[in-house]
């Protein structure tokens, strides 16, 4: 029984070390964000769609309702890929993923919003503490300045991410969750086709290999690895451990791309990552 939570362990974390391979593949693929999210979302849909034949998962959309925040949830999954990677080209990646991970507190405000919970004034409390750590992450706050841009896209990137998880957070029970992520690209895939013709896309030819890992690693198997292990483990403490996805991407950025952060990244990321794990606790209790 240890063991098989071991291995649990190691394949949550497993996961979240492919997920966190979006910051570094982001910020090194010479390609316009709309045009990366693009071949992301394109070929991941065949690789999870032999995945769900292979596995004989149902496709099948109860009711035109849902189809309608199917298509909702995907317009802001394809506006947190596309906002996340401009993050991570105009600042670096400690400075995007750190900005994105502000994205479970964001989800804790508007939950109230969505849902007929009872709003909790710790969040306010956690909200203010996230807003220390990005102020110490950009203390110089000049619109003109790279990482500022950066780091707003990466807010806006993860009001965006929270927003989806609101919309689409009542399916989870009632769809296979690799079903689902298989129609978030397929819409992304669909939503975004323009974009082949209003940007350059002869980058291709040189970046396959790494938009291939990002398909395929990060989104393919990443993500559906980690819905598998939420059988195992809880919403809280997945979101626990899956809050060192900003160290691994930190980690893979220095030794991949070179990216050294600056104290005032570490201060202000341990503040935002603190929040997460504070969160996480709190509601699992």
């Amino acid at each position: 029984m240890r063991s098989n939570h071991l291995k649990h362990i190691l394949e949550l974390l497993l996961a979240t070390l492919f997920i966190s391979t979006s910051g570094v593949l982001g910020k090194y693929i010479e390609m316009p964000p709309p045009v990366i999210v693009w071949w992301r979302s394109s070929l991941a849909m065949i690789f999870l769609f032999v995945y769900c034949k292979i596995n004989k998962v149902d496709l099948k959309i109860s009711s035109k309702k849902d189809q309608f925040v199917f298509v909702l949830g995907a317009i802001f999954m394809a506006a947190h890929w596309i906002t996340y990677f401009y993050a991570l080209k105009l600042s670096n990646v400690a400075l995007g993923m750190l900005s994105l991970y502000t994205f479970p507190v964001m989800t804790a405000l508007l939950e109230p919003v969505f849902i007929k919970t009872k709003f909790n004034p710790i969040h306010i409390v956690l909200g203010l503490i996230v807003l220390l750590g990005i102020y110490i992450l950009a203390p110089e706050f000049n619109l003109e300045s790279a990482h500022v841009q950066g780091i707003g896209l990466g807010l806006i990137s993860a009001l965006c991410y929270s927003l989806r998880i609101l919309i689409m957070k009542q399916y989870v029970a009632k769809y296979n969750g690799t079903m689902l992520m298989f129609y978030q690209v397929l819409l992304i895939s669909i939503l975004l086709l323009p974009a082949l013709f209003l940007f350059d896309t002869s980058n291709i030819q040189t970046q396959y290999p790494y938009v291939l890992l990002l398909a395929l690693l990060t989104t393919a198997i990443g993500h559906t690895l980690m819905v598998r292990k939420l059988t195992y483990f809880s919403v809280s403490t997945a979101s626990i451990i899956s809050s060192i996805q900003p160290i691994f991407g930190i980690v893979l950025a220095v030794i991949f791309l070179s990216e050294i952060p600056s104290l005032n990244t570490y201060l202000g990321g341990t503040l935002i990552l603190s929040t997460v794990i504070i969160e996480s606790i709190r509601s699992k209790k």
